[in-house]
């Protein structure tokens, strides 16, 4: 009998364990540039949900993709280490050039079994897992359910939704909805479903709810285009050259883009009202980023601006890189506090554990740090250096190379002419002004630390093409 009473007692405090854990809610917004949310200043944009988020947690407004374009960024997320640890890079399987100068590295096509991912943790702790949207990681053998994640929903090998965003979606891993469905609208749908589900569960949860919006295809949303049509109506084209064959895109002009954006954060208000009406707001902590900049440069102006930063996805400028970062985090998040760090997005595997309060496991997240304390006021992050390794062609036209930040300082680095640019960020956010001539032991610092960031993280490098 004292044995079955002792049984009854673990089993009772293990369950009232699990339901203290907070759930978690993870957003990530494909090519969302840092400068497309009203909180962070667009005046084309209406994001009030977004805002409303904003004033409930934490806005960070140094926030950095892991990479300039998806899937490295996606698989740094998941890992908390940097694309050029996995020899992820590039997006999968990547771009080939037309008569390159540099034979680049070749990348992994898949995020391997053998990386633990946050999925895979906190399903050992307890957590039931579920991913929706977009994954871009690997063929069927290594989509979701095969890294942590006990449902997929729409996640496959594609980095664009292969019917575009109205249905029929010809996705496998997502039935058709009525015909003209929207996919942002569905996959908010079926996360809403999900929340139904683990209201009555006692188990807590990840929602890892990857939004292929506003990825190209731009399609706009039917509900909001024509308010955009008329809001936008008149505003001409600002553009910048960019490298030998690029021009980026000055001004947030483009109606259908603007209709994405807002139909984006429309459907994240329907999820935190559910989250609201199920009663799962205040143990529920919900991270909303984007994988890196927006799509402003190419050889066309892109549907969006990053201004004021520099060029745009694809690019190891501002544009390219940074992005938006929201956390609300109940109990721990301090309400409306707008935090300066530098993170990156290695740093989300760390600060996800923490709050679930299990051990940090530093083995795994090698490059990411806890932002626990940056939810409370600190406006520092205990590391010296964030690198940015791209030593690939992509077609926003950016050719080979890297960057490297150290406090405000920050160097790009283009390996096909070996030439270097160096940035003040603190006073030139724009990265107007290349302070190279003038500071040349800066640079010789910020050499030798991309040198050694390098050698620490395996970095593969282009070679010279014999003719």
């Amino acid at each position: 009998m004292l044995r079955l009473l002792t049984v009854f007692f673990l089993a009772m405090a293990l369950n009232l364990s699990a339901q203290q854990k907070p759930n978690f809610v993870f957003i990530l917004v494909d090519d969302l540039g840092w400068a497309d949310l009203s909180c962070y200043g667009s005046t084309s944009y209406d994001t009030p949900n977004l805002d409303k988020l904003a004033e409930s947690g934490v806005r960070f407004t140094q926030a950095y993709a892991g990479g300039s374009v998806c899937s490295p960024t996606r698989a740094s997320i998941l890992t908390g280490r940097s694309p050029a640890r996995l020899n992820i890079t590039d997006w999968i399987p990547g771009m080939k050039a037309k008569n390159p100068l540099l034979e680049v590295p070749k990348i992994l096509n898949e995020l391997p079994h053998s990386e633990v991912t946050i999925a895979e943790v906190l399903k050992e702790n307890g957590y039931n897992t579920y991913y929706c949207g977009k994954w871009h990681l690997g063929h069927e053998d290594h989509f979701p359910d095969t890294q942590g994640f006990d449902v997929n929903i729409a996640g496959l090998h594609k980095g664009s939704p292969p019917g575009g965003y109205y249905s029929p979606y010809k996705n496998p891993k997502l039935p058709d909805g009525p015909k003209g469905e929207y996919l942002p609208d569905r996959l908010t749908n079926e996360s809403i479903k999900i929340f139904e589900k683990e209201v009555k569960d006692d188990k807590p949860f990840l929602l890892y709810l990857s939004y292929y919006t506003v990825h190209t295809p731009i399609q706009a949303s039917k509900r909001h285009i024509a308010k955009y049509k008329s809001k936008l109506a008149g505003m001409k084209n600002i553009t910048v050259p960019e490298g030998p064959d690029g021009v980026t895109q000055g001004i947030q002009n483009n109606a259908a883009y603007a209709s994405m954006v807002e139909a984006m954060d429309e459907n994240i208000g329907r999820l935190i009202q559910k989250l609201d009406d199920l009663k799962l707001s205040d143990n529920t902590v919900v991270i909303f980023t984007s994988d890196n900049g927006g799509l402003a440069t190419k050889r066309t102006p892109g549907p969006t601006s990053n201004a004021p930063l520099r060029s745009g996805k694809g690019w190891c400028y501002e544009g390219g890189i940074r992005t938006p970062l929201i956390i609300k985090a109940p109990g721990t998040s301090q309400k409306g506090l707008i935090n300066e760090a530098p993170v990156i997005s290695m740093d989300y595997f760390p600060t996800i554990l923490e709050l679930a309060d299990i051990p940090l496991k530093p083995e795994l997240h090698q490059d990411g740090l806890s932002l626990k304390n940056n939810l409370t006021g600190s406006q520092t992050v205990d590391r010296e250096v964030l690198a940015w390794h791209y030593p690939h062609y992509h077609g926003s036209t950016w050719r080979p190379g890297a960057a490297i930040r150290v406090g405000d300082w920050k160097m790009i680095e283009f390996f096909e002419t070996g030439k270097k640019e160096l940035y003040n960020l603190k006073n030139d956010i724009g990265e107007s002004k290349d302070l190279d001539p003038s500071h040349p032991e800066v640079l010789q610092k910020m050499t030798t630390k991309m040198s050694q960031w390098r050698t620490e993280h395996n970095a593969q490098m282009p070679t010279p093409i014999r003719k």
